[in-house]
């Protein structure tokens, strides 16, 4: 749900901060004053292509901002996971945008693409009116609000895990068979094989190997290093370590035989005495056990080119070459066995086959049902909204394969037609902007609940009606209101009169500069405003009395 839009700088607005509640929030102004810039901002937030037209004329930049509540949107909290975008059950929406045209968005306060702006919009909000940005346009969106109509969803998962399972044992049969080239495989992998198991090492013999070569390549270093030291700690100079240590022993001890404190400290120098004779005995040993053997380093260096150069070749890390001859022997294995292999798979995959076969026939029978049904329902709603005759037409169109598809046997498309004697064409391509959000505002009606947009916007849902049509169209915003958080920028009374809140656009002017501001209206407001809907330029005491009571037998 959406919980607030801060707009700043942004065409004829200087700042505004809104706050949404649940249920059917009206907007409502005088033409021209701005009314649709709320939907426009959403659109923008939502990933629309933004242009320098829309920043507010002698400001650098516009700036957008919509905080959601998604402790009912699973599916967004979901899809923040998965893009490490998330931050508990909230998600706010930034953008901003230059002069110069260029524009950047933020995720929870992190840059974002417009493209991420938009996939995560189709599960925030959905937008109805005379606009592109619109999950009911698309195809994909149409069957998954069928199938929830018709509570198909255990046959669609069934369906999609035995296409799944399908493919995956076709993958399995594939590989085990080789294909055309299954015997110059064979032989490949049993080269191969044979050059991994000759040099191939275990973590910890690698380890060791590696260790040798360095020893073996330093060996001449280490003895010549070794005696070096054994010389300055016990060498014959004067000022070789064992001979400084040994004269402050001697002088130590007088020391000690005149203060008795003095003891532990000659106890320290006499401990560090024999240390130092263990550290010479041995580093003198190690400096005669050097193992000098260019024939051994030869062939130590031999083994480590060798894995390298096998390391190259198959792509992974010398540490990971033993685990790569487990897996070849295993591919190994099963293609040199593959008969009895394969013949069970293709049992399994045909028995698959089968199952989708029942599966899939039955969800189509399923979703052929419920789209009459839906048409049905959704046509006799549009001839309640002002559109007598017009009907809607749930296409399913078979996809020809014979494959097992994870979607199904059909694609879904939903065709319209507005006026009697009209042929129906795809929703996506009805022209008239009213028009659409009618019919998407049947569909929502008719799907009532079954979708899972937290957020529905119609912008001028109302073009082209009155009387009695906009009260049923008043009426039934505020039903899908009682579900879903819907936003509704209306002109006509009896539209805003439903609304459980109600915004009003209004625009001012110094003669230098044009602001809009934007208002949450109070119970005096509402009438106030229904009486400037329903009278004009002169509201008279009638006029407000008609409003009192229009918006409270909406409310009642």
């Amino acid at each position: 749900m959406l919980t607030s839009l801060y707009v700043r700088h942004f065409a004829v607005v200087e700042e505004a901060e809104i706050a949404f509640g649940p249920g059917l929030t009206v907007v409502s102004g005088e033409t021209g004053a701005g009314k649709s810039l709320l939907v426009d901002a959403l659109m923008l937030l939502a990933g629309a292509r933004a242009d320098s037209g829309m920043v507010r004329t002698g400001s650098d930049r516009a700036e957008l901002t919509a905080e959601f509540d998604l402790s009912g949107l699973p599916e967004a909290r979901e899809w923040l996971r998965q893009q490490e975008l998330d931050e508990d059950d909230g998600c706010q929406l930034r953008r901003v945008i230059r002069a110069e045209g260029s524009s950047r968005a933020w995720i929870n306060g992190r840059p974002a693409s417009a493209s991420q702006l938009g996939e995560l919009a189709t599960l925030l909000v959905e937008i109805h009116g005379q606009h592109e940005h619109q999950a009911l346009l698309s195809r994909a969106h149409q069957m998954e609000l069928l199938d929830a109509y018709a509570g198909n969803e255990a046959l669609v998962v069934q369906v999609r895990e035995l296409a799944t399972q399908w493919r995956e044992l076709g993958q399995r049969i594939r590989k085990l068979s080789g294909g055309d080239d299954r015997e110059q495989r064979i032989e490949l992998l049993r080269h191969e094989l044979e050059e991994l198991e000759k040099w191939a090492l275990p973590p910890a013999e690698l380890a060791e190997l590696e260790a040798s070569h360095k020893r073996l390549a330093n060996a001449g270093r280490l003895a010549e290093g070794a005696g070096g030291v054994v010389e300055l700690l016990d060498g014959d100079s004067e000022f070789a370590l064992r001979r400084a240590l040994g004269r402050a022993q001697l002088e130590m001890s007088k020391l000690a035989a005149l203060d008795d404190k003095l003891a532990p400290l000659l106890e320290l120098l006499d401990n560090a005495s024999i240390q130092l004779s263990e550290a010479v005995d041995g580093l003198g040993r190690y400096a005669l056990d050097v193992d000098l053997d260019p024939a051994r380093y030869a062939e130590v260096d031999t083994h480590l080119t060798r894995l390298h150069e096998l390391s190259r070749r198959h792509r992974v890390g010398t540490a990971e070459l033993h685990d790569k001859a487990r897996a070849l022997r295993d591919e190994l294995g099963d293609l040199e066995g593959a008969g009895d292999a394969l013949e069970q798979l293709a049992l399994q995959r045909q028995r698959l086959q089968q199952q989708y076969d029942e599966a899939a026939d039955r969800l189509s029978h399923a979703r052929e049902t419920a789209g009459q049904r839906l048409g049905e329902e959704v046509s006799a709603l549009m001839a309640e909204l002002g559109m007598g005759g017009g009907r809607l037409v749930v296409e399913l169109e078979a996809t020809g394969e014979a494959e097992p598809d994870a979607q199904g046997r059909e694609r879904c498309e939903l065709l319209v037609s507005a006026n009697p004697g009209q042929l129906p064409r795809p929703l996506r391509k009805v022209a008239s902007g009213g028009e659409l959000a009618r019919i998407s505002l049947a569909i929502e009606v008719a799907t009532l609940g079954k979708d899972t947009i937290g957020t529905m916007v119609f912008d001028e849902v109302d073009t082209g009606i009155g009387g009695a049509v906009a009260e049923v169209v008043g009426q039934k915003l505020r039903a899908l209101g009682g579900q879903r958080q819907v936003l509704c920028v209306t002109h006509l009374p009896q539209v805003a009169a439903q609304g459980h809140a109600h915004l009003r656009v209004s625009k001012a002017s110094d003669g230098g500069s044009t602001r809009t501001h934007i208002e949450k209206l109070d119970a005096n407001g509402r009438r106030d405003e229904l009486a400037r809907m329903l009278g004009g330029v002169e509201i008279t005491r009638e006029t407000r009395a008609h409003a009192k009571q229009m918006l409270e037998r909406a409310q009642a």
